[in-house]
């Protein structure tokens, strides 16, 4: 049986190329992703590439201060999170301090500036009935005209403008090149079998809708309507300010670059009961973009309710106004009923505005109100230094390491050194992909975690080499060495490694914010430095070990018997037999 377990050794010993090849081989396709993806650098966080850092603070609404409560807030969190990386910022972070405040941080790039707007949009959303408004320019008043059920329902004032319908209709109508930014209509793609036309005069007004659901707006209220410039951005801010969901309101609304008024009604649906909201390319009518809208059960009852009143009224008491931060953002008109809890917003939308209105349908519900408190700009510069601060710190701690091993450790130390250059190799390419894989941002807290693991990488190798002169030291030769000690060395280099990726993983899952950033690096490093090891330290050493230059025990080798102190192996002496007494003949 030894003969057999004997060969076994053998082969397993004669074939470290194998490791040393497939860790080769993995490094050379990491390097060629990164380079093929574009991506040949880490992602930085804001207090390396600068950015801007918002703090909000919650604001409950008068009689409600128990909204600000962990749920809320954390719901605000998770709320705001998706809104931001809903844009494409997907390094942001976003995290609660103390129990009324939400940090935001958002990395200076392409799309920072519109992410902090979104995130800076921090009311509920409501869709409230429009009873009067101002005419968009060059719009037109409308002409009643048949709807599909027989009942009189107006085209759109204003030609082509934009509609929603019910996804699950064969067609929709295609309204023309002419529509406005705002307006955007409802209509129910089941019965959407009449196109729009625009005829009438140059401004679409009216009066209150005699239906009870959209509520008869006071003369005080309908004074304020009437003074309201919406061009005046104090006044912009301040109208429909406090208003409560069960009365009339007004608001001002951007269309295009003008600023309209707008006299709502009371709210019909909650900005909650959207359960989903998405951009999408419209591919059976004018093949335009288009917003899709999923509502909730109660949500679905609500809504269907809502556009059947719309439906039989004249512009502008046809359109509802879709409200966030006191703002209209939309008012799109409703041509039928929609009872299928699914809608489509539909009309000239570029790509950008779909998707900034089908952010503000999704996210925008949030369960509380929030201020600014502070804004805070880190610049690229002051990022820069910290940066370079902290590569420098890297620097000093493995020159220190190198020169440690260079001193003790002497021809060893070749081997050491490079499996830190794989270690780094593997790090940075792995960083530089996971940045648009998962997000992730490389802060200064995750280079003080990287510059620890130099330490945890060099102290495997320290445990090896220790284990083999152990064995020198026993009076082994240097590959019998190599193999003796490999068994114990990686046992204790695997609990080592366990200990600290615990100690990472704990500290990852129980903190927030940069923090996170130095726990995941370190764990990272951690896993990287297992392989390491294993594929590469331990078949280079047993490589070497074939070396005279090491097999030999050179003096410079690190390996020298003489210098470790190695005894000569005992060896058996026989004790003198006794005498052997004979007889004489």
């Amino acid at each position: 049986m030894a003969t057999p377990k004997k060969g076994r050794s053998a082969s397993a010993q004669s074939k470290p190329g194998r490791s040393l090849a497939l860790i080769l081989i993995a490094i050379a396709a990491l390097t060629g992703g990164m380079f093929a993806s574009g991506h040949t650098t880490p992602r930085l966080g804001i207090d390396l590439a600068g950015g801007t850092s918002i703090t909000l603070r919650a604001v409950a609404e008068p009689g409600q201060e128990n909204a600000i409560n962990k749920t809320n807030m954390d719901t605000a969190v998770e709320i705001m999170e998706r809104r931001v990386n809903g844009l494409g910022v997907s390094e942001s972070e976003v995290q609660t301090q103390g129990d009324k405040n939400i940090i935001v941080n958002i990395p200076k790039g392409t799309n920072s500036k519109e992410a902090r707007d979104q995130v800076g949009t921090t009311a509920k959303l409501y869709f409230r009935p429009v009873l009067q408004r101002e005419a968009a320019p060059g719009e037109t008043a409308p002409t009643p005209s048949a709807n599909p059920s027989g009942s009189s329902s107006p085209s759109p004032s204003g030609s082509g403008k934009d509609k929603a319908e019910d996804p699950a209709a064969s067609g929709s109508p295609s309204p023309s090149a002419s529509a406005t930014s705002q307006g955007r209509a409802v209509t129910d793609a089941l019965k959407a079998d009449a196109t729009p036309s625009a005829s009438g005069t140059s401004k679409a007004s009216g009066s209150p809708s005699p239906s009870g659901s959209t509520g008869a707006p006071s003369g005080a209220l309908e004074k304020q309507y009437a003074a309201l410039d919406c061009s005046d951005p104090k006044q912009r801010a301040d109208a429909g300010k406090a208003a409560k969901t069960d009365q009339p309101t007004v608001a001002c609304g951007q269309d295009g670059t003008v600023w309209s008024k707008f006299l709502l009604g009371p709210v019909d649906v909650d900005g909650t009961e959207i359960k989903k909201a998405q951009a999408s390319l419209d591919t059976q009518g004018a093949g335009g973009w288009q917003v899709d809208m999923t509502f909730n059960s109660a949500g679905t009852k609500k809504f269907a309710a809502t556009t059947a009143k719309l439906a039989q009224q004249t512009t502008p008491q046809n359109e509802f106004a879709i409200v966030l931060d006191d703002e209209v953002v939309s008012h799109p008109f409703v041509q039928t009923a929609i009872s299928g809890g699914n809608a489509q917003i539909s009309g000239n939308f570029t790509q950008e505005e779909a998707k900034s209105l089908a952010n503000m349908l999704s996210y925008g519900a949030l369960p509380l109100s929030f201020e600014e408190d502070s804004v805070t700009t880190v610049t690229a510069a002051l990022g820069g230094e910290q940066l370079e601060a902290g590569l420098i710190a890297g620097a000093i701690g493995l020159a220190l390491v190198v020169i440690y091993l260079l001193v003790y450790y002497r021809g060893l130390s070749f081997i050491a050194i490079l499996s830190l250059l794989v270690s780094a190799a593997l790090t940075y390419t792995l960083m530089s992909l996971l940045g648009p894989a998962i997000g992730f941002a490389l802060n200064l807290p995750a280079v003080c975690g990287a510059i620890v693991a130099i330490g945890i990488t060099a102290d495997s190798f320290i445990v090896y080499f220790e284990r083999v002169r152990d064995e020198i030291r026993e009076g082994r030769s240097l590959r019998p060495a190599v193999e003796r000690a490999w068994p114990r060395a990686r046992r204790t280099i695997l609990v080592s490694d366990f200990v600290s990726f615990l100690a990472a993983a704990v500290l990852f899952i129980v903190t927030v914010g940069k923090v996170q950033g130095f726990a995941f690096t370190l764990g990272l490093t951690t896993l990287l430095d297992v392989v390491v090891v294993f594929l590469f330290t331990k078949p280079l050493l047993t490589l070497m070990a074939r070396r005279p230059f090491f097999a030999n025990g050179h003096k410079w080798s690190g390996l020298d018997p003489k210098s470790l102190g190695a005894q000569p192996p005992l060896r058996r002496t026989r004790r003198p037999s006794a005498p052997i007494e004979t007889k004489e003949a």
